[in-house]
């Protein structure tokens, strides 16, 4: 199962032509090994263990790409827009850059090769930081760049990450620093009137919650109320037996109906399951679903990734549970 990585668990892998030369491999032997897929280009020059690079999520296999870069690069360029993104752990949600996105405020150079996307754009001091020891935007000048920049799903799935992570304070939700970062994306956006993909980042920005916990919960959301669903409300608490209190993803509100996404690591992944068998772990959400079906009287239904690549499949879905938007 594909892995999520950090730069600390990447950078001792991503090893340059000269230190593989300097430790005993030869050119013929390199060449053979990318021939012979044992061995991944992560840009002219880098590499990295084949099965290490093909365990990784998007996120990672580009997160590679920006360390590539940044150790080669010169000048005053700062990565930005989504591979800044990858720095700040955003979600890309089918979105493979296949270039590496740095900065200039002025014209100039920064690194050489084609894998280098160059935007010139005004950079104050205030909008770079060191991330990991990289160059970067800020959280919030990144965001900005993405959701201006990107398609809607990916956009949104973003701006929900970036709230997330200014809001959620170990398990509190900060209200107080959600509110700051509102208003601090609203000012950045009437800013910049009339500027490049603004109409779009205005609705993001409005429409963003942190409160979703997955990208495929945020682009769920969105492809809902494309369908005519009333908003949802976001991990929505029902009290269960005892002192146990369970969240679901989605209320309806306007259907009577609890929605859940679910993503295939809940089941699939050892850690995700807290050391539960599969059966275990099914079993827990099937006592789970009948409790509150059973105290609320709600009707509940699941969907996974295939179901929210569009409006139409997921509106589909529903409506063979007979789950239809109210008229």
């Amino acid at each position: 199962m594909a892995r999520h990585a950090t730069v600390a668990d990447l950078s001792p892998l991503i090893r340059s032509r000269t230190a593989l030369l300097d430790t005993g491999w030869t050119e013929r032997g390199i060449a053979s090994a990318v021939a012979r897929k044992t061995l991944s280009v992560v840009r002219r020059g880098w590499y990295m263990a084949a099965d290490e690079h093909a365990a990784l999520w998007p996120e990672g296999r580009h997160l590679a790409h920006v360390i590539a870069v940044a150790r080669d690069a010169t000048g005053a360029g700062v990565v930005s827009h989504a591979s800044a993104g990858v720095l700040w752990d955003l979600p890309l949600y089918r979105h493979s850059p296949a270039h590496v996105h740095m900065t200039l405020a002025s014209p100039g150079r920064i690194s050489s090769g084609r894998d280098v996307m160059r935007h010139l754009a005004p950079l104050p001091r205030e909008d770079v930081v060191i991330r990991h020891g990289i160059r970067c935007t800020t959280l919030e000048r990144t965001v900005f760049d993405e959701i201006r920049t990107l398609g809607a799903e990916a956009s949104v799935a973003c701006a929900d990450a970036g709230e997330r992570l200014i809001g959620l304070r170990g398990r509190v939700w900060d209200e107080d620093a959600v509110a700051w970062w509102r208003r601090a994306m609203n000012a950045r956006l009437l800013g910049v009137s009339g500027a490049r993909g603004v109409r779009q980042a205005r609705w993001v920005a409005a429409f963003a919650n942190g409160r979703a916990q997955l990208p495929g919960e945020s682009v769920s959301r969105l492809q809902l109320v494309r369908l005519g669903f009333g908003m949802p409300r976001l991990q929505v608490r029902v009290e269960g037996p005892g002192r146990k209190r369970y969240f679901v993803d989605f209320g309806l509100d306007d259907v009577r109906t609890f929605g859940e996404f679910d993503g295939k690591g809940k089941y699939l992944d050892e850690a995700m399951r807290r050391g539960l068998t599969l059966e275990q772990v099914l079993l827990e959400e099937k006592q789970r679903e009948d409790w509150i079906r059973g105290t609320t009287h709600w009707r509940f239904a699941r969907w996974g990734d295939e179901h929210i690549r569009t409006p139409e499949k997921l509106g589909a879905h529903l409506a063979s549970f007979s789950i239809r938007p109210p008229r």
